[in-house]
């Protein structure tokens, strides 16, 4: 039997994983830090694996994040660079995330934002209204999530720009590619969509130099990872009104410390990681099927390019 060992910061979390295994794929051996045997797995099913976890597994032949990005991976500095690293990437996941981001969109477009805000001092407030054509939206990132969530919000009528590393081309989107074209791509922007990977060139982009280019009062919705934004500068646009409000999914640390000054910034909504997931049947049945087919020599499903880092 096939063993695998579940390496992960929260232990509720291996524990989901645990009941995800003996219900979807019972055929594996699951075992836990510690628990015999634990050391001489093959394949460990990592979220944030604690400094140090994957160098004490010498027979380790495949590493799988159980969701769609790895950077968390690096909080290890033991990973032995050598072992193919893959993701989970569920079909329904960009669905999740397209509805979790038009709501983030209608969320700034209508006014919502402000209508909240004003509940607490009983204040009757109703926003301009402006048509979804002269809202303009920049979604940064067209891969596998981006795209769908490019493509719906132009559906339904925004003016929509995405930006990625490299060129792509998308039905109503005016798209921009590489470092050169984004001033052209944030200028004037009402709204800008994070769901960039998180890599050394993208980490601490969302800046003072990104929001500034932006219009004057525009918001941000970040899905991306939390290391994306630098925060200082977020809470400075923030309070000079630059960005009138920031939808925020993922932080740098999770969950979101309690002193953390996103809790009462104005203008920050604060959800908890939930924009979307992929469901319990696909992560463990894509993890099942990429160790037999590593036992098998075949290629491995949604494999990490080490040099692009996903």
């Amino acid at each position: 039997m096939a063993r695998i060992v579940l390496l992960c910061r929260e232990p509720k979390l291996e524990d989901w994983l645990a009941g995800l295994f003996t219900r979807h794929a019972p055929h594996l051996q699951v075992l836990r830090p510690g628990e015999k045997g634990a050391e001489q797995a093959e394949v460990a099913v990592c979220w944030y694996p604690a400094a140090g976890s994957l160098g004490r597994l010498p027979a380790l032949r495949l590493i799988h994040s159980i969701g769609s990005g790895v950077d968390h991976l690096e909080h290890d500095p033991s990973r032995p660079r050598s072992i193919p690293v893959c993701r989970v990437v569920d079909p329904d996941h960009s669905q999740g995330m397209a509805e979790y981001v038009h709501w983030g969109v209608l969320h700034f477009h209508r006014g919502f934002d402000q209508v909240l805000n004003g509940r607490q001092s009983q204040q009757w407030l109703r926003p301009v209204q402006r048509t979804a054509r002269d809202f303009k939206v920049g979604v940064m990132g067209l891969g596998s999530i981006g795209t769908p969530v490019a493509s719906r919000l132009a559906q339904a009528g925004y003016t929509v720009r995405g930006w990625a590393r490299t060129a792509r081309e998308l039905p109503a989107v005016a798209t921009f590619a590489g470092d050169a074209s984004l001033p052209e791509f944030l200028d004037g922007l009402d709204l800008l969509v994070n769901l960039l990977p998180l890599t050394p060139a993208t980490r601490g982009l969302l800046n003072h130099e990104v929001f500034a280019r932006m219009a004057e009062g525009a918001a941000l919705v970040n899905c991306g990872r939390g290391e994306h934004v630098d925060e200082s500068h977020l809470l400075e646009a923030l309070a000079s009104g630059q960005l009138r409000g920031a939808l925020l999914d993922v932080f740098a640390e999770e969950p979101l410390r309690k002193a953390s000054p996103l809790w009462h910034a104005p203008g920050v909504w604060v959800t908890p990681h939930m924009a979307s997931a992929a469901s319990d049947a696909c992560i463990a049945s894509q993890i099942a099927d990429n160790l037999e087919r590593l036992n098998a020599g075949l290629p491995l499903n949604n494999q990490v390019d080490a040099e692009l880092g996903y």
